[in-house]
């Protein structure tokens, strides 16, 4: 790091406070209960923790809540519990037996609904199915499906007999599900023939076979039958799932675990090299995604909750599946593409299910702000109480327009800032509690101790940027990179010591001690000596009217060191005109200063994502310098956006 800080300029002095209605019936009602709760959880973080863990079902007390060596944790030492019996078992004995648990759509629109004894059977079985075909305790499951009911049943019948799922995003290619076979040594691999998306049947099985072929360590393949599409099969690996879980018992004893059992491993997408296999453990993930869950979405006995993750994600573990099935709440499901048939789908969606809670990334809110309101105004979004982001900071205008056009200006907004190391919610509004911000995750979640420092580790003055760390170890870290310990110390407790986590995500607090994120340090710009952060110029930009998405990146510069190139995308029928260009450079230097006045606008119909719909700055930053695309590019969507940019530069 050059300089100590990174610069930021950026304004947001709108303030919405709760309802008192929704703070009336909220878990924490108001900002000072929130404020008695953080300061509690600070004076006496051990204590904190231990009243969350309480809250599941354990087999086996703990005898010792942290054991801490930096940068090593252990949390509710010689505690056994698990998490399947956690998120259905301790349901079936009350009224919620016969409460949907699981309600899902498929893209064309089949549907279905398990209960949480439906629920509970199915997983049952299927956990008798994986030891049958050999499944121990320890073992490494690898899944590779699209988002179907059997994806949940999976992970939990993995949790139920010990065993260590490992979830691979359906849109990876066979190379990249090769990779995370081989590091994790998976004897199982769980996958479908196909999936729907976009109105097509695509196909998993296939990948699977080219991937296991150089993958000694897989038995067996377990396979759905989604699309009834012809697929390879080899008699002796390959077993069909209903042929699997035909005649198995839907009794199955949840074994109890060590609080410090590995729970799973998830790779984290987009990098080059040796893929990053992220551990995560039994007790203390469980603990911080029930007791997230119940805060940052205040959860109700009749709440229908949408988070539109897939699996493959953190996102899809912590807060599709264990999280809500952890407190006992209704989770929605959805297989395919957020805009077929039409780009009404999802509000569509709502007004069906009568969705309560709707969880989603703001990548995805751009991209419906940029079709108008018109779609999400044909369909009746009343049922709506809640609103929520994950993904990346948003910027003020998208929270804007999904505060009024979908929440209709009544249902708050908990913009979440996390992790898939860090397993759940670090940063976050309560509903019930805390005045937000347009833009800003506002305030640590209780136990969390987030601080922005220089590049000494020192916490610097609100208002200045700097780089987001945590000083205190917390129960859901990630406990190492899996089969690599160096790595886990090099990537996370380097920078600043072994006692400070580092995020990797430039911040600053304002004047309330509100966190406005700044995006990864990495894509931070250093011009002429000045550190500017990509999302910041990013805000500015789609702040002007005709603009709905916007992603900058850095080039080089022969006098400034690094330059800004502008990509952008304007709503659907705006032209771009010389004239835009210099409303949009206008528009930043009013926002920010001359400093971060763009090198470079390029407008663009559409901007290079990946199929969980994070922009792909890097293969932009290539594009803007000229130079050829390199590095791993299974993830992207659409290659076509990609290949415009290159034809027209």
């Amino acid at each position: 790091m050059a300089t100590d800080t990174i610069e930021t300029n950026l304004k947001e002095n709108r303030v919405f406070k709760p309802s008192r209605e929704f703070a009336r019936q909220a878990h924490v009602k108001s900002a000072a209960q929130r404020e008695a709760l953080s300061k509690n959880a600070a004076r006496r973080p051990e204590k904190y923790w231990e009243k969350q863990a309480a809250e599941l079902k354990w087999q086996k007390k703990w005898k010792k809540t942290l054991e801490w060596k930096p940068p090593l944790a252990k949390w509710f030492v010689g505690g056994q519990l698990n998490v399947s019996e956690n998120c259905l078992d301790r349901h079936l004995t009350g009224p919620r037996r016969n409460k949907a648990a699981i309600i899902w759509e498929g893209e064309p629109g089949d549907t279905r609904t398990l209960t949480y004894h439906q629920l509970h059977r199915e997983t049952c079985r299927f956990a008798n199915a994986l030891k049958n075909l050999g499944v121990r305790k320890g073992d490494r499951v690898i899944l590779y499906m699209p988002l179907v009911p059997e994806a949940a049943i999976a992970m939990l019948a993995c949790t139920r007999i010990g065993a260590v799922h490992s979830v691979v995003f359906g849109g990876f290619s066979s190379q990249s599900l090769r990779d995370r076979i081989q590091d994790t040594k998976a004897k199982i691999v769980i996958t479908s023939d196909g999936g729907y998306r976009k109105g097509k049947a695509f196909g998993l099985k296939q990948q699977v076979d080219d991937a296991v072929e150089e993958c000694a360590s897989v038995k067996k393949v377990v396979v759905v039958k989604r699309t009834d599409q012809t697929v390879g099969w080899h008699p002796q690996r390959d077993v069909w799932w209903h042929d699997a879980v035909e005649g198995q018992s839907a009794e199955n004893i949840p074994i109890p675990l060590d609080a410090e059992h590995p729970l799973f491993v998830l790779y984290t997408s987009g990098s080059t090299g040796k893929p990053k296999g992220i551990l995560h453990t039994t007790g203390g993930y469980l603990t911080v995604a029930a007791s997230t869950a119940r805060q940052v979405f205040d959860l109700k006995e009749d709440d229908v909750y949408w988070c539109t993750a897939d699996v493959g994600w953190i996102t899809g573990h912590t807060y599709v599946v264990y999280g809500p099935l952890a407190n006992g709440a209704t989770t929605f499901l959805y297989e395919g593409a957020p805009m077929h048939p039409g780009p009404d789908r999802f509000w569509s969606l709502i007004a069906k299910y009568g969705i309560t809670i709707f969880y989603t990334a703001p990548t995805a809110i751009r991209a419906f702000m940029r079709l108008g309101d018109s779609h999400p105004q044909k369909h009746d979004l009343s049922s709506l109480r809640l609103l929520g982001t994950v993904g990346e900071p948003i910027n003020p205008k998208a929270w804007s327009w999904y505060h009024t056009v979908i929440g209709g200006g009544r249902c708050p907004i908990v913009d979440t800032y996390w992790q898939t190391e860090t397993g759940g919610i670090m940063i976050s509004p309560l509903p019930g509690a805390t005045p937000t911000k347009p833009g800003s995750a506002t305030l640590a979640m209780p136990g969390i101790d987030a601080a922005v420092v220089d590049k000494n580790g020192k916490e610097v003055p609100n208002g200045k940027g700097g780089f987001l760390v945590i000083r205190k170890p917390w129960p859901s870290m990630l406990r190492t990179v899996y089969g690599d310990p160096e790595r886990y110390k090099k990537q996370y407790f380097s920078e600043f010591g072994p006692k400070l986590y580092f995020t990797g995500d430039g911040a600053r607090r304002d004047k309330d001690g509100y966190f406005w994120l700044l995006g990864r340090v990495d894509d931070v710009i250093n011009v002429s000596g000045h550190r500017l952060s990509t999302m910041e110029v990013e805000s500015a930009l789609v702040a002007h009217p005709q603009v709905a998405e916007a992603a900058v990146v850095s080039i080089p510069h022969e006098i400034k060191g690094e330059g800004i190139a502008a990509f952008v995308t304007l709503r659907r029928g705006t032209e771009p005109v010389a004239a835009t260009t210099k409303e949009l450079e206008k528009a930043v230097v009013k926002a920010i200063g001359a400093i971060a006045r763009p090198d470079k606008i390029r407008f663009t119909d559409a901007l290079p994502k990946t199929r969980s719909g994070k922009i792909m700055r890097r293969l932009l930053r290539s594009v803007a310098s000229g130079e050829a695309v390199s590095g791993d590019t299974t993830t992207l969507e659409d290659f076509s956006a990609l290949t415009k940019l290159q034809e027209e530069d």
